[in-house]
């Protein structure tokens, strides 16, 4: 049954041709309104709103493809399905840069037409799921877009906040995975520059002989393939913020010219004799301790210091695995959106197995966990037994001996509940999946004591 405000706009010169898509429409549970050419349709979707549209190319006084630029000058959210006799692939294309969602060409079944709209109707109500998720999550969300409740993440926010407003450099330390580039960010998002722009550049993924260049830029002609000028990241990020992510692989050729920026606010290009000024707030990040680093003789200890003027050390996730629902829920909920299903949810026994793993890549090794997790299990409900190898692994206690038989037996227990939970619960159902019959399976169930 159609909703009785699915409405439709059809657009069309011909009156025969409306009165024929009215019938078809009202006969599939659409309210139909008609409009003969381009301007009478703008004037009606000023007035109320419609998901759908049928509009046809060919029109006197504005044609279609007018009407489709009317439409995405005036921002209309409407879905537009356009139709023409004289259609050609070309056609069809130019209507799809302009904004179409689809197109069919005259003369047309009822059919083609009644199904063209239905996958219209799916399109919106997946954007409208993604949308519905987008909104709660942000209600869960800080601005920062760092979750947490812990006392330790929380004290690193009250850091963010406080420096935000300063030009200051920042170095955010922690292990791998732990989130530095998104501290980054929360600090340019919240402060001044929040409106300039964020660049951000791994320097392990830059060669020694290339990072000056892709730092500081060069002038045409300054070496080999030097074909044009460029302005570097520095002036590319002139106005906002510069982040530095594995600042400890910078090479020590060029440590000096980055405390030159750093102490002056000045670059020179390759194969520049001038220093120009720059305004960039520099952040850096590390993973070393930079502080050994130092007494090796592998970094420069004014450099250090001068990066260090704030230094926001960011814990590793087992440190703090009262975050860890939290980030589950965040992550389940963005991946879910992105796959367009509906998000599913842990159980309490999954959120213990997941907070018993070490997490050695941190955040980021839970995000891909989740992600991989989400793959495999298609379900509502995701229970201990369908977590991934690795995390039941180190949270599996030490056998106390090497019988075969015990093994034999933890594992059919094993097995058993993650049938259990992919049936939900369904005992009929997980038998078939076992390959055993329901009186085994009900023997099983008590000899185990599985709930």
């Amino acid at each position: 049954m159609k909703r009785d405000d699915d409405k439709i706009l059809v657009i069309d010169d011909e009156a025969p041709l409306r009165h024929m898509l009215r019938l078809v429409l009202e006969k599939a549970g659409y309210r139909v309104v008609e409009a003969a050419d381009g301007a009478a349709a703008l004037a009606i979707l000023e007035g109320e709103p419609f998901d759908l549209v049928l509009c046809d190319i060919r029109m006197p006084e504005m044609d279609g493809l007018a009407f489709l630029d009317q439409v995405a000058a005036r921002k209309l959210p409407v879905t537009l399905i356009m139709m023409s006799a004289y259609g050609s692939i070309d056609t069809a294309i130019e209507c799809m840069k302009r904004g179409a969602y689809d197109y069919i060409s005259k003369p047309f079944k009822p059919d083609e037409v009644i199904l063209t709209l239905r996958k219209a109707e799916e399109r919106l109500r997946l954007r409208r799921e993604n949308d519905r998720l987008r909104d709660e999550l942000a209600t869960v969300s800080p601005p920062s877009g760092i979750v947490s409740v812990s006392a330790s993440m929380e004290q690193v926010l009250k850091m963010v906040r406080q420096v935000a407003v300063s030009s200051s450099p920042v170095l955010i330390t922690g292990e791998t995975g732990t989130g530095k580039e998104l501290v980054a960010r929360a600090l340019h998002n919240e402060g001044e520059r929040k409106d300039r722009p964020f660049i951000a550049v791994n320097c392990s993924a830059i060669s020694a002989s290339l990072m000056e260049s892709e730092l500081f830029g060069h002038v045409k002609g300054a070496f080999t393939g030097a074909d044009r000028d460029r302005p570097g990241l520095f002036g590319a990020a002139d106005g906002g913020t510069l982040f530095l992510d594995e600042i400890g692989e910078l090479p020590l050729e060029l440590q000096p010219k980055l405390l030159r920026v750093l102490q002056e606010g000045e670059i020179r290009r390759v194969g520049e004799s001038r220093s120009r000024r720059v305004d960039v707030r520099v952040l850096t990040a590390t993973a070393r301790d930079l502080r050994d680093e130092v007494a090796r003789g592998r970094f420069r200890d004014d450099l250090y210091f001068r990066m260090a003027v704030v230094e926001i050390r960011i814990p590793p996730l087992r440190q703090r695995m009262e975050d860890l629902p939290f980030l589950v829920e965040h992550f389940v909920a963005r991946i879910a959106a992105r796959e367009r299903r509906p998000p599913p949810i842990f159980t309490s026994a999954a959120i213990d197995l997941l907070q018993g793993y070490r997490w050695p890549g941190n955040v980021r090794e839970l995000e891909n966990f989740i992600e991989k997790t989400l793959i495999f299990c298609r379900g509502e409900m995701i229970d201990g037994a369908e977590l991934p190898w690795e995390v039941r692994r180190e949270n599996r206690a030490e056998p106390s001996s090497l019988s075969l038989k015990q093994a034999a037996l933890r594992l059919e227990r094993e097995y058993i509940v993650k049938a259990l939970a992919a049936t939900g619960g369904n005992r009929t159902h997980a038998a078939r999946l076992l390959e055993i019959s329901l009186r085994a399976l009900l023997y099983k169930v008590k000899e185990y004591g599985i709930d």
